[in-house]
């Protein structure tokens, strides 16, 4: 594959480091000697350092300097990015792992990565970029403020704009009609290329030029592959041991590399969903790399490669077994050709070491105890007509000319954020869809908890609520006319160590969370796991002296995951805003107070769409975007209570607390049935 290499490190093919210590240590001196002989090259600037740069200026009105530090802190991420890229894939073909010398291959690729890194970057292979500001650059934050001070600048002087602007990110503004949309493609920094290939592929398949579609879909399965092999490699920068706290030690040198190796297949499974997410969105595109399959067993049935056909139908079954409609197509194809035909090989091959990957997972959680689990990615069924299928043939005749396995090919069918999922449970009722609440994304649902664990959740927030909980203290964050007072299931557990509540009251807590997580995950039909991100037990309560002539909100109209500008009508997703959550939900816990009520609002903070009247048991959930500004008309009299939940598809950002309370109920759960067998063989001794 690969050539050339920057490490030439002469060590004999004999040599075995792990019983001779002689030759540990001319490895070890070979390494730094090649170290300190690598030349540096000062090429790129931290991109960080650029960043905080162009964002200081952006918030100081000098929008020039903010797009020129903003547009090269883009250049060094993904110059950054390309290079470990190629130097990684580089010094794996130089120096393969091989299983009897795997510390020394692991030791000669080290070598190997830190010459190339440095000899094609400098000094920025050593510097080290905090993890906080890696993300926002992976979600693309900084492709926002690049936007925004564009748009600054044609408002202010167009002449500017156009100079300062010309090498913005034109894929990132989600425009149906963007001249320069392929020219980007071809020469942008992170652009989806695969993703473009295919729904342009996608285009001539609706206009039936399946010649073209063809050419198209094979076209974007080599992109994609090439993508997924770039992302994966990616995956041995640092990573995150978020089971474990700072005084986490292991004891041994397997369980790190165990620990470690777990946490870089996670980042390796995580790619399914970067890849079939498109650049602005959350969710990824259903079934997306199965869809490549899909439509290509039809596309080569319309143009009579029948074995191409089967072969394309036959990968699609991998990732969704026993789909009904391609054994259907299959059953016909075989029939059609009187012989069986295999999957693709890249298909297989892909397939297969996904699925063993996910077996490791298991394994490991299974000696664990740990209830991590890796993302089904393809769980959902295909999405496609009912009608106009390729049957197995009329009875009786040999007629072979088939009616089409049309799926249904309307791109806003196959991405849109989809809803209607199953709620999990029967005594839940469905009130109103996105339709009913007018908007995208909402729903609202009764009868999600019972009147006697409203009570409880209630009895709990007297005891374990602070006034300005997670507001630095602030009895009246949102307005002088009330107090408001919350808690984390963190603090409920301290208080249940403590003996002040109860440890079912926490217990309450935690399933009530839970049950909501599932059902926003379940009836949003998302594809990847919806993490915590933040839960908080509040109430808000009318301050008796301060209800006259109220022209103010409980909590002012806002969207959760970016900072709302009504009088703009925009939204910029960068810190502070919490730009990783992407759905939220507020489990009511009553309805006796006045005031209150919860609204939706259009962009402009004003226009209210929706307006939903809180009262126990009811749920209403979101999607957490600019799709949803949202807030709380002032509470006017009585005391208003709520579970607040925000979540996130980041699993980075997961919310500790969460994490927390959950392994502690998991272990007492183990030690009662601990307990129990216990007692159990008392009995059976008697």
């Amino acid at each position: 594959m690969f050539t050339n290499c920057f490490c030439q490190v002469q060590l004999s093919n004999k040599m075995d480091i792990s019983s001779s210590p002689s030759a540990l240590f001319a490895l070890k001196s070979t390494l730094f000697q090649l170290f300190l002989l690598s030349p540096v090259l000062p090429l790129l600037e931290p991109f960080d350092r650029l960043y905080q740069d162009g964002t200081d200026a952006f918030y100081r009105n000098d929008f020039n300097n903010a797009v020129l530090y903003i547009e090269k802190a883009l250049h060094s991420y993904y110059e950054l990015r390309r290079t470990k890229i190629h130097c990684r894939l580089l010094c794996l073909d130089q120096h393969p792992s091989e299983a009897a010398q795997f510390f020394g291959s692991a030791m000669l690729r080290a070598s190997c990565l830190n010459k190339c890194m440095h000899e094609k970057v400098g000094p920025q292979s050593l510097h080290k970029v905090s993890e906080e500001i890696t993300q926002e650059f992976r979600k693309r934050t900084p492709h926002e403020f690049l936007q925004l001070a564009c748009n600054k600048l044609r408002g202010e002087d167009k002449a500017a704009a156009a100079e300062s602007c010309v090498h913005s990110n034109l894929e990132h503004v989600e425009e149906d009609q963007n001249p320069k949309r392929d020219q980007h493609f071809q020469t942008g920094r992170e652009a989806q290329y695969h993703q473009h290939v295919f729904l342009v592929g996608v285009e001539h398949y609706r206009k039936e030029d399946y010649e073209e579609a063809i050419r198209h879909f094979e076209r974007a399965l080599l992109e994609y592959y090439k993508a997924d092999t770039e992302c994966r490699v990616l995956c041995e920068d640092q990573q995150n041991f978020w089971d474990h706290t700072p005084s986490t030690f292991w004891s041994n040198i397997y369980q790190l590399i165990s620990d470690y190796f777990v946490q870089v297949l996670h980042c390796k499974h995580e790619c399914v969903r970067e890849l079939a997410t498109r650049p602005g969105h959350h969710v990824p595109m259903q079934s997306y790399l199965p869809l490549h399959y899909d439509y290509l067993q039809f596309s080569y049935f319309k143009v009579g490669k029948i074995q191409d056909a089967m072969a394309s139908a036959q990968a699609c079954l991998l990732f969704h077994k026993g789909e009904e409609h391609m054994v259907e197509n299959v059953a016909f194809y075989r029939k059609t050709l009187g012989h069986d035909v295999t999957p693709r090989k890249e298909a297989e091959w892909y397939f297969r070491r996904h699925e063993m990957e996910r077996e490791l997972f298991l394994v490991e959680s299974e000696s664990r105890g740990s209830e991590f689990r890796p993302e089904n990615y393809w769980h959902q069924t295909l999405r496609r007509k009912d009608t106009n299928r390729v049957p197995s043939g009329p009875s009786g005749t040999t007629d072979s000319t088939a009616t089409s396995v049309e799926m249904d090919t309307s791109l806003e069918q196959d991405y849109r954020l989809t809803e209607g999922g199953p709620l999990l449970h029967d005594h839940i009722q469905l009130v109103q869809n996105s339709k009913g609440l007018k908007g995208s994304q909402r729903v609202l649902l009764d009868n999600v908890i019972s009147g006697e664990e409203c009570r409880e959740l209630r009895d709990v927030a007297d005891v374990v609520g602070t006034a300005g909980d997670g507001y630095n203290g602030d009895p009246s964050p949102h307005t002088p006319n009330e107090k408001f007072e919350g808690s984390t299931i963190l603090k409920a557990l301290r208080f249940a160590d403590e003996g002040r509540i109860q440890w079912k009251n926490v217990r309450l807590f935690y399933d009530v969370s839970e049950k909501v997580r599932r059902i926003v995950e379940s009836y949003f039909m998302l594809n990847s796991t919806l993490h915590f991100s933040y839960t908080h037990l509040v109430c808000r309560t009318a301050l008796s002296d301060h209800q006259h002539h109220r022209e103010d909100m409980s909590h002012a109209v806002h969207v959760d995951n970016c900072i709302l500008d009504s009088k703009a009508k925009m939204c910029l997703k960068v810190p502070p805003a919490y730009t990783f959550r992407d759905y939220s939900a507020l489990l009511y816990l009553n309805g006796d107070f006045e005031g209150g009520e919860f609204i939706f609002t259009e962009m402009d903070g004003e226009s209210i769409t929706a307006t939903v009247r809180p009262k126990c048991g009811r749920l209403v959930g979101f999607s957490s975007g600019v799709e949803n500004p949202h807030g709380v008309r002032a509470v006017t009299k009585g005391q208003r209570c709520a579970v607040g939940m925000w979540f996130t598809l980041d699993p980075l950002h997961r919310e500790q607390d969460m994490l927390k309370v959950g392994e502690r109920i998991q272990l007492l759960v183990n030690e009662d049935q601990s307990a129990s067998e216990v007692n159990l063989g008392s009995r059976e001794e008697l």
